[in-house]
């Protein structure tokens, strides 16, 4: 993959810039350093900055509305985006074509993560000449850089899929273009990067060089990040099949599901399964916001109408109640065909965290593990852990080999809903696209990829 970068390119574009909800990162003026100086003659300082500027550039394009969060929350019949300055996210997220050479849309999610995927190795190359770091603090840099690589290389898989995705990209500007390759090959590499980052993190001493965001509070050293390694490891396990593995990786992550289930102790068992990893945003300084805060984006009315209530006219799965609010009046779009009534108050203000991983994916990531293992029992007990914490309903008794699945796709469409794509995901893993919302034009049918885009394939002829 060649980014076509100019030498006075930086590291990273957001190197000196601070981090929401960091308060200060004192990483001074670093003078606007071109590409080459770094790599030539590299300060302890400058690989410290560069260390913060790879969360930053995972973090771009979260959060917009034409971003991560967004557009597979639509694909997943997650979320409706009603902007009339651009139809374009109705018009190719739920019709027949997605666009590739539309930066913004369907070639979205390549340049980004390529660009700090090679700013990562161009920081890890750079550890080989700077003076100023001990070696425990190198080894916990290369830890968290192939750590944040592979959450790059994720979101490349994750949007492709079956098209596959260039992996060998650590090459000289003007080198032959990486060839592409096959999903598996990907997932194998992003297990790779995240084993071998657990290894650097294993020598990496008692505390990293570089600051971290507040969005890491409770991971923010090698020993504590160590476990959220472990569950990034666990979801791709999962991803792939191997769920083997996935169990050894969750054992060694920060799951947890041991609070009480009455309710004295909700606030408790919810705030146990928010413990995680998370992008966060600090609007009023000058950094990025939250913007799914956006008043054009709204909750997908199948939320609602799909929920399970607690008996017949009894209240509704508490994270609908949690998560979403009804509008006084209804929205529409398309000419009418698409309408909702449902809002999003997940994310309360354009500072509001969104979660990289949390303890309740893990628990479900679990249950999806055990499913896979045919252990239908210890599967159950973690669904209804879910199922009384989370969503205040009663424990299911008759949950066996044949329902399980569907049991455990319902849990985490409402427990991870609006946060990263996973209900889009979790229904192309298992062929079940077909049978999300068909709203706009019941002849389309959802994307199951975002294609390859133009610029990359042009590169290659």
């Amino acid at each position: 993959m060649n980014m076509h970068q100019t030498k006075k390119t930086l590291v990273s574009v957001c190197v000196a810039l601070g981090l929401g909800g960091c308060g200060s990162l004192d990483i001074g003026d670093l003078n606007n350093p071109s590409l080459d100086d770094f790599r030539n003659n590299p300060t302890a300082s400058g690989v410290n900055s560069a260390s913060t500027g790879l969360l930053l550039g995972h973090r771009a394009g979260v959060t917009a509305p034409n971003g991560y969060v967004a557009q597979l929350g639509v694909i997943g019949r997650e979320a409706y985006v009603f902007d009339p300055a651009d139809p374009r996210a109705i018009d190719e997220m739920l019709g027949p074509i997605l666009d590739p050479g539309a930066a913004a849309f369907g070639g979205n999610y390549w340049t980004g993560p390529y660009a700090n995927i090679r700013n990562a190795n161009t920081l890890l190359a750079a550890l080989e000449k700077v003076a100023g770091l001990s070696d425990e603090q190198k080894e916990g840099v290369r830890g968290f850089a192939k750590t944040m690589q592979a959450l790059d290389f994720l979101v490349v898989i994750n949007t492709r899929d079956v098209l596959g995705a260039p992996i060998d990209v650590d090459r000289p500007l003007g080198a032959e273009l990486a060839p592409i390759e096959g999903k598996e090959a990907v997932f194998n590499h992003i297990a790779s990067l995240l084993d071998t980052a657990n290894g650097h993190l294993a020598n990496a001493g008692d505390s990293f060089s570089f600051r971290l965001s507040t969005g890491f509070n409770g991971f923010s050293t090698p020993a504590t990040f160590r476990p959220f390694n472990r569950a990034i490891r666990a979801r791709v396990a999962v991803y792939m099949g191997r769920h083997e593995e996935a169990l050894t990786a969750l054992s060694e992550s920060f799951i947890t599901a041991n609070v009480p289930a009455d309710e004295g102790s909700k606030t408790a068992a919810l705030t146990s399964l928010n413990v995680g990893v998370y992008h966060v945003f600090r609007a009023a300084s000058g950094d990025a916001d939250n913007a799914l805060v956006t008043p054009t984006i709204y909750a997908h009315p199948s939320i609602a109408t799909d929920a399970e209530t607690v008996g017949e006219g009894g209240p509704v799965d508490d994270r609908v109640t949690r998560k979403t609010v009804k509008l006084t009046t209804a929205v529409s779009a398309a000419e009418g065909k698409l309408t909702t009534d449902l809002d999003f108050i997940i994310y309360p203000s354009a500072d509001s965290p969104v979660p990289i991983i949390r303890n309740e994916e893990l628990i479900l990531l679990r249950a999806e593990a055990n499913i896979g293992l045919g252990q239908i029992g210890p599967a159950a007990d973690d669904l209804n852990y879910i199922r009384t914490r989370s969503g205040r309903l009663p424990a299911r008794t008759d949950i066996t080999a044949e329902n399980a699945l569907d049991e455990l796709l319902k849990q985490k469409r409402y427990s991870l809903m609006f946060e990263g794509g996973h209900r889009w995901l979790d229904m192309r893993r298992y062929g079940k696209l077909d049978e999300l919302p068909r709203n706009l034009d019941p002849s389309i049918p959802p994307h199951q990829y975002f294609p390859i885009p133009v610029a990359e394939i042009n590169g290659r002829q």
